[in-house]
């Protein structure tokens, strides 16, 4: 199996794929960054919870995911900004605004991972990592 280059973009894709599939969950390989994610996803109401299991030797990251009481999912579109090949850098003044307000940019910043309104709020630019509505 090949290293995955970009471990976001796979959380952000398996996420993807797990609600079109109408999954309850999804899990993947646990990092420091995708708990942060995940954090960030359930304090925005995107994602129904998140938890960090021990399975053997690796920690597995277990998304729960949202849906509608019609049964849509939550988060209609999940898009990874900032790649490996095309970083994108903001300052404080320059976070984009996620459709009008109604979604949330996710920036790793010097005071760690927040919302593009969080940064903006503490003054802080960042790498724009994805954008979720």
């Amino acid at each position: 199996m090949a290293a995955i280059t970009d471990p976001i973009a796979d959380m952000l894709t398996r996420i993807r794929n797990g609600l079109r599939a109408r999954h309850p969950r999804v899990d993947m390989p646990s990092a420091k960054l995708k708990v942060e994610v995940a954090r960030i996803l359930k304090e925005e109401g995107y994602i129904a919870n998140y938890k960090v299991a021990d399975e053997g030797k690796k920690k597995v990251l277990r998304v729960f995911l949202r849906y509608t009481p019609e049964g849509e999912s939550v988060i209609t579109t999940l898009d990874r900004v900032s790649r490996p090949g095309r970083r994108v850098y903001v300052g404080a003044d320059e976070i984009p605004k996620v459709m009008g307000g109604m979604g949330v940019n996710i920036l790793t910043t010097p005071q760690g991972l927040m919302t593009g309104k969080a940064a903006r709020r503490s003054g802080v630019g960042g790498e724009v990592l994805c954008s979720v509505t």
